[in-house]
């Protein structure tokens, strides 16, 4: 028999088990630079940068100084390195006054002297620094115009790139003559680190026409001010620029880590694991209409998987808005559409969550579905489709208390998807 209350506690316990392979305080010492004959200096910006920065504070028994901004609500203490908080998704003044400290922390810096960039997803909001020309309300503007438009991260942060005197490697090249050691967590499917976080300390060979084209590829409504500062934008660094020869760069935790970590506790536990893949994008609702076709299928007919089996799957889905959206995140619009689609399936189980912690601008990470998910709302006056179209998922999930919600994580590799099916019991 199917029991759902013990599958999303299993389903739970996967979650923290791909958490944990990306814990800063188990993965950082593995990846420690040799000490320079200078300063140490530490900056960075991510969702889990205070965690990070605690970590290497905890492992490094050398002088260091810096300052890394994270998301309000998620700063840890640190003793030698200032903790900063902005605003995700939508930068403010706070992220502007973090950026500019972290510039004034590389000034003066020698070829003596080492920088570690501690680098993790969300760090794109975190880190305004508008070019010349524009101001604080125009990145924000930018952010939301992205963020509504449902184009792939990868294209969002090339167009970023070329609107920021920060992103694409610009911090970097601040630290010149210093050598840069980045540690990256990403975030990104394909974990490419100069996505990550725009890439502040990682140069991208993304060229303003590749920038100029994505807009009007994904139909990108940029405001007035916006599109002609990017028509005349200044290209970022090239990766070939002699200021960044002799850096390093290393992705020290990601997805498909956290995936397999995720796969070897289902297997502890005498359920083996199937991986989707660790970079799936696109629409969040047709990856949602995706994974339940799969998963109804395989628990009715056994086959491409014969349950019982986890299905997994990582990578970052897009939400396009329309209308006046209601509250929600990409994980939550994900897995009402896959209910909708899994109403009355048995043996099937979800979890659909990002590893920071945060779904969207919510509190929740995610949320739980089954085959009497739609039921359930419907019974408590829930029409899920109307929801669905609404963008309102959140309010859909919490009508009928099956918001996931672990709190901040202290990591973010992207999102985490599985499905626990037991077949028809």
């Amino acid at each position: 028999m199917t029991d759902p209350a013990a599958d999303r506690a299993l389903l739970t316990r996967l979650f923290e088990a791909a958490v944990a392979a990306a814990d800063p305080a188990q993965i950082l010492p593995r990846h420690l630079p040799p000490k320079p004959a200078g300063r140490t200096v530490v900056i960075g910006a991510g969702k889990g940068a205070a965690q990070l920065a605690a970590a290497f504070e905890a492992v490094w028994d050398g002088p260091l100084e810096g300052v890394v901004v994270t998301r309000y609500g998620y700063a840890v203490p640190c003793e030698r390195i200032r903790v900063m908080e902005a605003a995700h998704p939508v930068p403010d003044a706070a992220g502007l006054a973090a950026a500019g400290a972290l510039f004034a922390q590389l000034e003066g810096l020698t070829e003596d002297d080492l920088v570690v960039a501690l680098i993790c997803g969300g760090g794109s909001a975190l880190l305004p620094a508008p070019p010349e020309g524009l101001d604080l309300e125009d990145e924000a503007a930018l952010n939301k115009a992205l963020l509504a438009s449902g184009a792939p991260i990868s294209a969002m942060n090339a167009i970023r790139k070329h609107l920021s005197r920060i992103k694409g490697g610009r911090l970097a090249a601040a630290a010149h003559p210093a050598k840069v050691v980045s540690l990256i967590v990403s975030d990104v499917p394909g974990d490419d680190p100069a996505q990550v976080a725009s890439g502040p300390t990682v140069p991208d060979a993304v060229s303003l026409a590749d920038a100029l084209a994505l807009v009007e590829r994904y139909r990108i409504a940029l405001p007035d001010r916006v599109a002609a500062a990017l028509a005349q934008a200044e290209p970022a660094p090239h990766p070939g620029d002699p200021v960044f020869a002799g850096h390093e760069v290393h992705v020290i935790a990601s997805a498909g880590l956290s995936l397999r970590a995720a796969a070897d506790a289902a297997a502890a536990e005498g359920l083996p694991a199937a991986i989707l893949s660790d970079a799936l994008e696109g629409e969040a609702r047709e990856a949602g209409r995706f994974h339940a076709a799969l998963a109804a299928h395989a628990a009715r007919e056994g086959a491409p998987f014969g349950p019982p089996v986890v299905i997994l799957s990582g990578g970052e889905t897009t939400v396009t808005l329309t209308g006046e959206p209601g509250r929600g995140g990409r994980n939550t619009e994900f897995l009402l559409s896959a209910a909708l689609d899994l109403d009355g399936v048995e043996g099937v189980t979800a979890l659909a969550a990002d590893t920071d912690g945060i779904d969207g601008s919510e509190e929740n990470a995610g949320a739980f579905a089954d085959g009497t998910t739609v039921a359930r709302m419907r019974a408590a006056g829930i029409d899920p489709a109307a929801h669905l179209t609404g963008h309102d998922a959140w309010s859909a999930f919490d009508a009928i208390g099956d918001l996931f919600a672990p709190g901040p994580t202290g990591t973010n590799v992207n999102d985490f998807r599985a499905f626990v099916l037991r077949g028809r019991g």
